[in-house]
């Protein structure tokens, strides 16, 4: 009876399997042991001990062909995502890793460059001045940005396509030939051999009150400004050294910086003058979990910062001048008292700053042989005060006001000294340009 029971189990058995095969027509059903290498090349199936059968997949073929086509199609859209069904696809959804189909329509053009408005290609040659710039990193820069002061940003990115390009070596431009005019110029200004290395003054000075304009009236020429509460004038020479020597006198008259400077010719040069004033602004939880807390410093950066960067005109009458001033003082500290975190019943003292700051962002052109005078108005100081030991730190008073007033000159090229010998030596430099 159990005899029958197994044979009519294994009829069933080999009656579905071949109605499964007949149905789907991608499954072949064979007996155990036949085709032993195909079993052995498909590592996802294998046999195992007593009656079992092995499946194959008819299909690999069309499989194959398909993703043949699919690496052909995705070869000849290079926009489109690459699909390849026999790539190895980590474990992280496909999603994460699969390139981003762009949106928008993308076309290769026709090869050339839009030329409707009559653009021409121009390269420059710029080694003489990059080669005599060599201490700074990427000189090439200044000139770039000289070239976007002078013809505006919205000249570069407009409907008229344009390309501005800077090398160590060369500045390659594509722009219409009104533009590229402009950019000869200012190419110009700094490969002149006249527009080297300048000995310039910057004095950067305080007055208690601005009363002094009174007397000084009649040496200042006014020239525009774009700053609200900020003045500019121009003064001769002669004038300005005896407006100097008058406000020595004065007991409320201070100068916060040397005021020689060495000055590449359309590079940048700062001028700081800050300190460091810590804090506390916050407490903290034990980082060690043990109950207490740990304060929250903070430091709080006082001071001032002057960056000037001029360029010469071509024939060394005039300067252009990019002048930026920082100026960020404390007043004084409020204090607030905030609970201890984890410390019971227990108040720490902290402090927030009340500050005040000016900005100061202006380009001028006067002529070399004037000198230029800025006044901030009465701002805070810019040099931070520094206090008594026996003083308060936390509560004192606003910081001091005071007119402040910054003197720029031009002394002309540094010229070298020649020996006996007829060799040439540079000056022996007694200041760096950063204070």
């Amino acid at each position: 009876m159990s005899l029958r029971l197994v044979c009519l189990a294994l009829i069933v058995s080999v009656t579905s399997s071949s109605a499964l095969a007949q149905s789907t027509g991608s499954v072949k059903w064979r007996r155990p042991g036949a085709n032993k290498s195909s079993s052995a090349n498909s590592s996802s199936q294998g046999s195992s001990s007593g009656r079992s059968s092995v499946l194959i997949n008819s299909s690999r073929q069309t499989d194959d062909s398909d993703s043949s086509a699919v690496r052909q199609a995705a070869a000849d859209d290079p926009l489109g995502p690459v699909k390849d069904k026999d790539a190895v696809q980590p474990a992280s959804a496909s999603a994460d890793i699969a390139p981003r189909r762009p949106i928008a329509r993308i076309t290769k053009g026709n090869g050339t460059l839009p030329n409707e408005h009559g653009q021409v290609w121009r390269e420059y040659d710029i080694s003489p001045y990059t080669l005599r710039v060599a201490a700074t990193n990427q000189p090439e820069q200044a000139i770039v940005d000289w070239i976007l002061r002078e013809t505006g940003y919205e000249a570069w990115h407009g409907d008229v396509v344009a390309m501005l390009s800077a090398s160590p070596r060369t500045l390659r431009v594509y722009h219409t030939p009104e533009k590229q005019e402009i950019v000869s110029e200012i190419v110009d200004r700094f490969v002149n051999t006249e527009a080297e290395t300048q000995d310039m003054t910057v004095r950067v000075a305080t007055v208690g009150h601005p009363n002094w304009r009174a007397r000084a009236a009649r040496m200042l020429r006014p020239v525009p400004t774009q700053t609200q509460g900020i003045q500019a004038w121009l003064l001769a020479k002669e004038d300005a050294a005896l407006l100097v020597t008058e406000l020595n006198r004065r007991s409320d008259f201070l100068q916060h910086s040397s005021p020689h400077l060495l000055v590449h010719n359309g590079q940048s040069t700062v001028i700081n003058g800050t300190r460091m004033r810590q804090y506390i602004r916050g407490v903290l939880p034990n980082p060690t979990g043990i109950p207490g807390y740990t304060p929250d410093q903070a430091q709080f950066s006082e001071g001032f910062s002057l960056e000037l960067n001029p360029l010469l005109s071509l024939d060394g009458r005039s300067i252009d001048a990019v002048l930026k001033f920082h100026n960020d003082q404390v007043e004084k500290m409020l204090p607030v008292q905030l609970p201890a975190p984890a410390a019971g019943p227990q108040w720490v003292n902290t402090e927030v700053p009340q500050v005040s700051s000016i900005r100061l962002q202006e380009r001028f052109r006067w002529p070399t042989d004037k000198v230029l005078l800025v006044s901030l108005g009465m701002v805070a100081s810019p040099v931070p005060e520094v206090k008594s030991p026996i003083s308060l730190p936390l509560t004192g008073n606003s910081a001091p006001r005071a007119d402040t007033l910054i003197f720029i000159e031009n002394k002309g090229k540094v010229v070298r000294n020649v020996t006996a010998a007829g060799t040439a030596t540079a000056p022996a430099k007694k200041y760096h340009g950063r204070y």
